[in-house]
């Protein structure tokens, strides 16, 4: 049985059109104007137990709207969803009591207290027994490193400390989901790998499944072999990692090492990167690649070259690039604040609670 089954899971925001100019302002009290953004469209897949897969998608493309409807937090406006057996928009105990939501710009911990005082607050939310609540919090400080930083407030920890202590509060009552939202934006490069690294051997000894947002690519080559990707509220990729490149690299980097120095030429044959003394990258199209490969080593002495991909994080980009510039303005999908017609609709806070 899926841990997550999503059916056209849908989100559309309707949104006020403020005009400009106070006249225009004084008509919107009594007669206001909305435009409808669609968030989500008809979003559709499946996650096996223990998978770790990466959503992916530029700013305003929908994963945190998605990632809220599968935990519940706001209603869809069409489609279903079964997370855990459970429709999470029902907000049954039972469902919240068996995954977490990490939101890295939200904070869950109390500023001003040492983080233990902030997981003995969960412990009490999710009624865990004294001697599961010691042994976790003893298995999770050391996994992550933390042991000596429990006692310490949380405003006194580096960005770094405290997203581990997020991580730990999130986990402590073992559950069989975690949703991430961003878990490591801001941090710097040793930091990042820590928590890749924990939550790599948390899923391997626990099989927690998880759903990871992120715009970091080290994050997603570190933790994951599923990629989901959406662009504007559609999801356009559902597939192996390897194959984002096959569907969606259109080039091929060739890398040179000549003889006498890069030749001023070679600039006919594709885009030359990276031209230094006697080395170039060569970028061309992967249909060119044996005709190139041949003018060259016809024309050029070559000491040694090879043909690869280009880097995940171009292809990725050039996806999102290429999807903005297919939708007009007005279509534009964006994570509006909605008004007060939405207010019935939002939960606040970053996670449920029982």
């Amino acid at each position: 049985m899926s841990v997550i089954s999503a059916r056209n899971l849908s989100k559309t925001y309707r949104v006020f059109r403020k005009k400009e100019g106070f006249l225009a302002a004084l008509r919107g009290l009594f007669f206001r104007e909305y435009k409808l953004v669609e968030a989500v469209i008809d979003v559709s897949f499946d996650i096996e137990p223990g998978e770790i897969v990466a959503f992916l998608g530029p700013n305003g493309a929908g994963k945190t709207t998605t990632l809220k409807m599968l935990s519940g937090l706001i209603y869809p406006t069409r489609g279903q969803a079964v997370v855990l057996g459970h429709v999470p928009w029902e907000r049954a105990d039972a469902f919240r009591r068996r995954f977490s939501l990490v939101m890295g710009q939200k904070n869950q911990l109390w500023w001003d207290l040492p983080a233990l005082d902030s997981f003995h607050l969960h412990r009490e939310i999710y009624s865990i027994p004294k001697p599961q609540f010691e042994q976790t919090v003893a298995d999770l400080t050391d996994l992550f490193g933390v042991k000596d930083l429990v006692r310490q407030p949380v405003r006194e920890l580096s960005l770094g400390e405290r997203m581990k202590m997020e991580l730990i509060a999130a986990l402590l009552h073992q559950p069989e989901l975690l949703l991430l939202d961003e878990p490591t934006i801001g941090l710097d490069v040793v930091a990042q790998a820590t928590i890749q690294r924990c939550l790599r051997e948390y899923n391997r000894t626990r099989g927690v499944t998880m759903l990871l947002t992120s715009h970091y690519m080290r994050d997603v080559e570190a933790l994951c072999s599923r990629v989901l990707i959406i662009n504007h509220g559609r999801l356009i990729y559902d597939g192996p990692l390897s194959g984002i490149v096959e569907q969606f690299g259109r080039t091929k980097i060739i890398k040179l090492r000549f003889a006498d120095g890069v030749p001023a030429e070679l600039a006919r044959f594709g885009e030359v990167q990276n031209g230094q003394g006697p080395v170039a990258d060569l970028r061309v199209d992967r249909q060119r690649v044996s005709e190139v490969l041949g003018a060259i080593l016809d024309r050029f002495t070559v000491l040694d070259m090879s043909v690869q991909d280009p880097p995940l994080d171009q292809v990725i980009a050039r996806v999102f690039q290429e999807g903005a510039q297919a939708v007009p303005a007005e279509g534009d999908v964006e994570m509006p604040q909605p008004d007060g017609s939405e207010s019935d609709e939002e939960f606040n806070g970053n996670r449920l609670r029982t």
